[in-house]
């Protein structure tokens, strides 16, 4: 079982700045992927997030948050209140606790009409606020799945996901406020790319003090190529990653070169955000480039010396 606190934990009470990297398990059942990723990342970052089915069908989250443990390097578990009900939802949490996951980012998921498996039903049984607000007290009321209390469940760690592209803005400060309230130790923002409209964002942000009840931390998400960043782009239109920066890719002629620009505005988002007042911390994904991910952070000097376990 997982201990009191986690590493993550004690850092983010400690107020110290925090870097983390997203993976995502692979489309199949060998663990090998897994653990060549954790041992990429083990003792480059503090903890390292395992997203939940996001784009396609992979290996369970659980399972590959259990295999990067066991390599070293401390999990977040991503679960997505999407594809599974509340019974689902809790049994997943209790099993986590069992193979000392003690980090949990509690998300609703991307809709499956945007993923691969569009024809998929959603299940939405309960959304990422009553989530949070629910793992966070399964100790003492679990009525959500007609309990009274269920053992061994701990402090965890608890996440949530910040969206600074959605509108209204005034409803997403309400939606941020609700997750701390409910739980929440951390949040993670979508990628950023805009950087303008991150700036409006962070001002409601600090203006309503969000930031001093909770360790936000600004996703950065490498845009590798051409063909990758036109795509993913579409899926979020502007502002959300403007025209120029995909433009700047395209302009590369080969995979290399492309690959190099997409790593300089990663940096350069990194270096334009670390001196905001108040962010405590990145999360870097490579969206399958870990090699790319781990650059990101050498070059922007984020990088950290952390001792093996």
């Amino acid at each position: 079982m997982a201990k009191e606190k986690t590493d993550l934990h004690q850092r983010i009470d400690s107020g110290q700045q925090i870097l983390l990297a997203e993976v995502s398990p692979p489309p199949g059942g060998d663990p090998s992927p897994v653990r060549e990723a954790a041992a990429r990342y083990r003792g480059k970052v503090h903890a390292l997030s395992v997203s939940d089915n996001r784009d396609r069908v992979s290996m369970s989250a659980l399972a590959a948050a259990s295999l990067v443990r066991e390599a070293g390097v401390e999990p977040i578990l991503h679960v997505v209140t999407r594809d599974r009900n509340r019974i689902a939802l809790v049994s997943d949490y209790l099993g986590a606790r069992a193979l000392g996951i003690g980090n949990v980012l509690a998300t609703s998921g991307t809709h499956q009409t945007l993923s691969r498996a569009r024809a998929a039903k959603n299940v939405f049984d309960v959304d990422s606020i009553q989530l949070l607000r629910t793992y966070a007290g399964l100790a003492g009321d679990a009525r959500l799945v007609g309990e009274k209390g269920l053992d061994g469940c701990g402090p965890v760690c608890l996440g949530g996901v910040a969206s600074p592209y959605a509108d209204p803005l005034e409803l997403q400060m309400v939606r941020l406020a609700k997750k701390v309230d409910a739980g929440a130790r951390f949040l993670i923002t979508d990628p950023v790319f805009d950087l303008e409209r991150f700036d409006r964002w962070w001002n409601e942000v600090t203006h309503r003090g969000i930031h001093e009840r909770v360790a936000v931390l600004v996703g950065i998400r490498l845009l590798w190529g051409a063909e990758e960043a036109r795509a993913f782009a579409a899926r979020r239109p502007d502002p959300r990653v403007p025209g120029v920066l995909v433009e700047r890719i395209a302009a590369e002629e080969g995979k290399p070169a492309q690959r190099t620009a997409g790593i300089a505005i990663a940096v350069e988002t990194v270096e334009r955000l670390s001196g905001t007042r108040g962010l405590r911390g990145f999360q870097i994904c490579g969206a399958g480039d870990d090699e790319a991910a781990l650059e990101v952070i050498e070059k922007s000097g984020m990088g950290i010396d952390l001792p093996c376990r």
